[in-house]
């Protein structure tokens, strides 16, 4: 008798970048010893990590975030900075400039995702583009890379779609693979 294995999928909605941007950021990405940076091709603004999903959610998941509307919009990355702030460091990441239009395409997504029975999620959205996780380092240990980088910017970047994606943990970092693209309407109302 053969059994049928369930796949399970560990996804994450996000919003990618263009190359020219990842290159800019991958190029701060410098000059902390001991520090695992981010491999530029997979820099990225996550609008929903979801976590690990079956078959049949991953495809509840997949059909309403193909109803979800949002107009283009454009994204502003600037400034540098650590999750938690002034303490022992997990996080470095790159700033994203407030966008009335990203809060109202993630809070889509956020209710999409309820409606397949998910729960939402607990942590205010705070969005940021991950440069590097830490493990046992102080802040003394960022705070040259910070102050060095807090004028960081880029040139607005127009998003037009936003993706779903699924992650496999591999020794060298995670392995991501876009498993839908979901298109976005017209221009930003401001």
């Amino acid at each position: 008798m053969l059994f049928r294995s369930e796949s399970m999928y560990r996804l994450f909605v996000a919003v990618d970048l263009s190359e020219n941007v990842r290159e800019a950021v991958s190029r701060i990405c410098t000059g902390i010893p001991g520090v695992r940076w981010v491999d530029g091709a997979h820099l990225h603004l996550t609008l929903r990590f979801i976590g690990d999903a079956d078959d049949s959610l991953f495809g509840r998941i997949r059909k309403e975030l193909a109803g979800v509307a949002a107009s283009s919009f454009p994204l502003v990355l600037r400034g540098v900075g650590c999750f938690p702030p002034r303490r022992d460091p997990r996080v470095l990441w790159v700033g994203v400039e407030r966008s009335d239009d990203l809060l109202c395409l993630q809070r889509r997504i956020e209710e999409a995702l309820e409606r397949c029975g998910l729960e939402p999620e607990s942590r205010e959205f705070s969005p940021h583009i991950t440069l590097a996780r830490l493990k046992g380092m102080p802040f003394s240990g960022v705070s040259s890379f910070l102050e060095k980088n807090r004028l960081f910017s880029v040139s607005p970047i127009q998003i037009y779609e936003f993706h779903l994606y699924s992650s496999t943990l591999a020794p060298r970092g995670a392995i991501h693979r876009r498993e839908a693209s979901y298109p976005l309407k017209g221009e930003s109302a401001g």
